[in-house]
């Protein structure tokens, strides 16, 4: 299955949460640009995802939930330092928002990503969203590991 995504920064002055959220951690088995072995708790669900190379703004995801024993066994064994985020989820227009609040060495960064059904669909974008960082992999959950979000140079 292919996912679709655009990822934005958020303008966090325009931006409030609008409720507590779900709490991911989230680690990497395998980074490497052209596959992403990523295992998740989100809250009390556990996901293991796999995907492949991206291709402009889209790349084949599969996604299998796990025991959430399993997840937390399989956390150790991934790349450090895990990411941990909280999440929250917005409708805006016809498109439902997920709004990514980083923890840790990624503190400060807060990305909204949207899913879409092709990749010229149209995009009505909240007025708290700005820059278009799809296709920086700076971005990219995987590469915050070894780059996180507080030693990049700020301007």
């Amino acid at each position: 299955m292919n996912e679709i995504e655009r990822k934005f920064l958020v303008d966090t002055s325009r931006w409030k949460p609008r409720d507590a959220g779900t709490l991911y951690r989230q680690g990497y088995l395998s980074s490497h640009k052209e596959r992403v072995v990523r295992v998740r708790l989100e809250g009390e669900r556990a996901v293991l995802t796999i995907k492949g190379a991206t291709k402009g703004i889209t790349r084949a995801e599969y996604e299998y939930e796990i025991p959430h024993a399993d997840a937390v066994e399989l956390l150790p064994m991934c790349e450090q330092p895990v990411i941990e985020k909280t999440r929250h989820v917005e409708q805006h227009g016809d498109l439902t928002w997920e709004i990514d609040v980083f923890h840790g060495v990624n503190d400060g960064l807060v990305i909204a990503e949207v899913e879409l059904a092709s990749e010229d669909q149209a995009v009505e974008r909240p007025p708290w969203v700005t820059d278009d960082v799809s296709e920086d992999p700076r971005y990219y959950n995987a590469n915050l590991i070894a780059h996180p979000f507080s030693v990049w140079a700020k301007p």
